[in-house]
Order: C-alpha cells, then structure tokens, then sequence
C-alpha cells in the first residue's frame, strides 16, 4: 500500500496548501469512510471542471488543482488522490476509455480514482464533477461513476495506477483548456481488455 500513500511530484500531497485542505476536510472525522467522503465531494463540488467552465489554467499537480479551483477529470483524480494520502487513506488513479461524445468514435481516456476501503476493499470513485446526465455519488459498496460504459470500444481499465500515466501528463502541459480538449489522450485497447 506504500505506493498509494507516497507524496509525488503530481500527487503533491506534502505541500502546504493541500495538507492544509485535507486536514481542513477532516476535522471532526474518525471514519476513513467520512473522510473520503469529504475529500470526495469537496473536489468534485467545488473544483470546476475545466472543460465544463471554460476555465484556464490547465492544471496538473494537485496543488495546482486546489490553488487555481480547476481541472480536468485527470487533475481532479491527482486533487483527490492527493488529499486522501494526506489524510492516511490509500488512493490511486483509474482509467476508463470512453467515447468523446455521442456514444460514437473517436475515444478518450477519462480519469477518476481508487481508495482503499477497510469494510469494502479497493472502490471507485469520479470526482469529475456533476451536471446534467452525469450523478457520481460515494455510496460503496455501490459505485455511482460519472460515465456507464455503453458502446463498444470503450471500458474500465482495470489498473489501479498509483502515479499518472504519462499521455496523461503530456496532456496536461498543453496550454489551454481548449488545447487539452483538442487533444484528449487515448490509447490503444488490447483484445484482453474488451
């Protein structure tokens, strides 16, 4: 589980300003459960989702994230990752492959995460944020994720990632939020993940 607790150069959690918010989150919590329920609808309530906002900067770094109030579902998940390890409670990232829009080609990745759960093991959750036709919830041992998969060609990667995949970083160096939409990551999915 160390790999899910580290502090790293995307999943800032040592800086002051997400220490700061994840202690800030937690207080007067006991229960993991609570405080990752917290974390949860704290980034996916109150961070703007970049696209979604038409917001710059393009963040990457969870202190970034937090400083600037924005992100894209891949900054969001590094966001929540990061105050989940501040607060002790094991976090990764999770992929889904997804289509960009109208259920029809081409694909894109989609970032969310994995925390780890005493009563329930390791549990999705999306802190995309909310709008219409979109209702992620934390309801383990449920999972409520922001996007079904519906059409072929897209899926759940099954990986628990505890750093971000690098297309996702080269992504998010571009400079503007239209940039990132202009060139969302995707990968190549192998037959044994259909």
């Amino acid at each position: 589980m160390n790999a899910y607790l580290e502090s790293s150069e995307y999943i800032d959690w040592q800086t002051r300003e997400v220490l700061s918010k994840a202690s800030h989150l937690a207080q007067g919590l006991r229960d993991p459960e609570a405080i990752t329920k917290a974390c949860f609808e704290f980034v996916r309530d109150e961070i703007k989702h970049s696209w979604d906002y038409k917001m710059n900067p393009v963040t990457c770094k969870a202190s970034q994230v937090l400083i600037h109030g924005t992100g894209y579902c891949y900054a969001k998940s590094h966001l929540l990752a990061a105050l989940l390890r501040a607060n002790n409670i094991p976090a990764g990232l999770c992929y889904q492959r997804l289509t960009i829009s109208d259920d029809t080609p081409p694909f894109c990745l989609h970032g969310l995460n994995a925390v780890y759960l005493q009563k329930f093991g390791w549990y999705r959750l999306d802190p995309r944020g909310n709008k219409e036709g979109v209702s992620a919830q934390f309801c383990p041992p449920l999972e409520k994720l922001a996007y079904p998969i519906i059409t072929q060609g897209e899926t759940d990667l099954p990986e628990i990632w505890s750093q971000p995949l690098p297309i996702i970083i080269k992504t998010l160096t571009l400079k503007t939020y239209q940039d990132v939409a202009d060139n969302l990551p995707d990968i190549e999915i192998l037959p044994t993940y259909k």
